[in-house]
């Protein structure tokens, strides 16, 4: 069990329904309610932050300065972009990167790292990787664990769902295209997208000191063209897996 003060973040109330039962003490900063709890037997301090990376930036800059958390960990649902993937499956973070921030070209959209300067001769290279420590903590708290098959209810069989180590995209906006997710997957070889994470590596990034930051997504959708439709339907299912996978990382971030 490492001794660090954790913060937990989730952007939607779904997401954080098998995270917290909000029954610590609570306090508001910012219109954002910050409550005390406890994770698999761990301290931690929660928050919904709401959508987006201004949203997931305001709530982890909040976390690190006024309740000094040193870890963080974020738990939610993202769309898929790898083929080899489904619904169901989870994808913990090796890296977070921000795919929406960067140069148009005349030849087409350059990502960059946030807040670098090129013309200054600072490397741009876009993404916030995790250390190879906190990586070996990971994925010996993941070795030989199972998830449960998808309910048939949620009208995609009784397929298994797995747990992956690897990349998320970040952007501001919902991925509801198939030519952008082939994009996406053939550009960054990521396995998922969604809106807050990247914003949160930044933060912890910036903070410096060493503050580690796991991500963890359950694949509610596609990110083609149906996400609008499998993202509600799934949406609940999903949050319930990924906090199975956040509840067996917790005690190690």
């Amino acid at each position: 069990m490492v001794n660090r003060l954790l913060g937990v973040i989730s952007a939607l109330p779904e997401e954080l329904a098998h995270l917290s039962d909000r029954s610590g003490e609570t306090r508001e900063i910012g219109g954002l309610a910050f409550w005390r709890g406890e994770i698999a037997g761990r301290e931690a301090v929660f928050v919904e932050s709401g959508a987006g990376k201004v949203n997931a930036g305001v709530a982890t800059s909040l976390l690190l300065d006024r309740f000094d958390c040193r870890a963080l960990l974020m738990c939610g649902v993202a769309g898929g972009l790898d083929p080899a993937l489904g619904v169901g499956d989870v994808v913990v973070s090796l890296s977070n990167t921000q795919h929406d921030y960067g140069v148009h070209r005349e030849a087409g959209f350059h990502t960059i790292q946030p807040g670098s300067r090129p013309s200054l001769g600072q490397d741009w290279t876009p993404g916030y990787k995790a250390t190879e420590t906190l990586v070996g903590r990971v994925r010996r708290s993941l070795d030989g664990m199972t998830l449960e098959p998808l309910p048939e209810a949620v009208g995609v069989g009784r397929r298994k769902p797995s747990v992956h180590l690897g990349a998320i995209l970040t952007g501001d906006a919902f991925v509801n295209s198939e030519p952008l997710r082939q994009r996406l997957y053939a550009e960054f070889k990521a396995q998922a997208v969604e809106m807050e994470g990247g914003a949160v590596a930044q933060i912890a990034h910036r903070w410096g000191g060493d503050i580690p930051f796991v991500n963890v997504r359950c694949l509610s959708d596609l990110a083609g063209s149906e996400s609008h439709l499998d993202f509600r339907a799934f949406l609940p299912v999903a949050s319930r897996y990924a906090s199975q996978v956040a509840h067996r990382l917790a005690p190690v971030i």
